[in-house]
């Protein structure tokens, strides 16, 4: 049996809004993640809270500031042996050589490319060249010669860059069912095309959290995997 590549965004400010959807659809999805949202209003109680449900935790704080402070965050959240960690791979080579090594030994570390809310307007507004193909594909080599496990990136370019990082680990968000609202983001798939195109980790928060009937969406994800 497969597992689900699906891990639900739990972007709730109240813990037990969160507990609560999670219990529901924890039968429908491989996973949780856990943001900046959550974990500023929850910390290392909330984690471990959400961890007792039973499902791998996805920790997408994305680090980045110096190599030797994210290295000494990366350590602080051993505790909390999240599967998956996120850091932005714009911090540099170095930073993420020190994230990969200060994590956990079953933890994934994975670089954020470019974030699925922004579009090549918003790169030329914040001083970056090329488009957001381009810039993926140049922090995603960044991101494996760094050592890193893989990267987080759009659907639109899940594909080119599989083709050449065969064995990388692949997190995909932004993802919308083909009849969904695409709200804040703006290069959207939906989750079965990233599926195809090589995508590890789905990543679906307000289709499902938000749904007014979170099992029956995350079922209906499900059925299309």
């Amino acid at each position: 049996m497969k597992t689900n590549p699906v891990f639900l965004a739990l972007d709730f400010p109240r813990l037990e809004t969160a507990e609560a959807v999670a219990r529901r659809v924890k039968d429908h999805v491989g996973g949780l993640k856990l943001g900046l949202e959550f974990f500023y209003a929850h910390g290392h109680h909330g984690v471990h809270e959400i961890a007792k449900i039973g499902l791998p935790i996805f920790l997408d704080l994305k680090l980045h500031d110096i190599p030797n402070t994210v290295a000494g965050a990366m350590q602080s959240i051993h505790v909390l042996e999240p599967a998956i960690v996120t850091v932005h791979a714009a911090g540099g080579r170095a930073m993420m050589e020190d994230a990969k090594a200060a994590a956990g030994e079953h933890c994934k570390v994975v670089g954020v490319t470019l974030l699925t809310s922004l579009d090549e307007n918003d790169m030329v507004a914040t001083g970056i060249g090329g488009t957001p193909h381009d810039q993926v594909m140049r922090l995603a080599d960044l991101a494996q010669s760094a050592g890193l496990d893989g990267i987080v990136c759009s659907g639109h370019e899940i594909g080119a860059v599989h083709a050449r990082w065969k064995d990388g680990f692949f997190v995909v968000p932004g993802l919308r069912p083909a009849d969904g609202n695409t709200g804040d983001q703006k290069r959207t798939v939906t989750p079965r095309a990233a599926r195809d195109a090589g995508a590890s980790v789905l990543v679906v928060g307000r289709p499902i959290s938000r749904a007014e009937d979170p099992v029956a969406a995350a079922r209906a994800i499900e059925a299309t995997l």
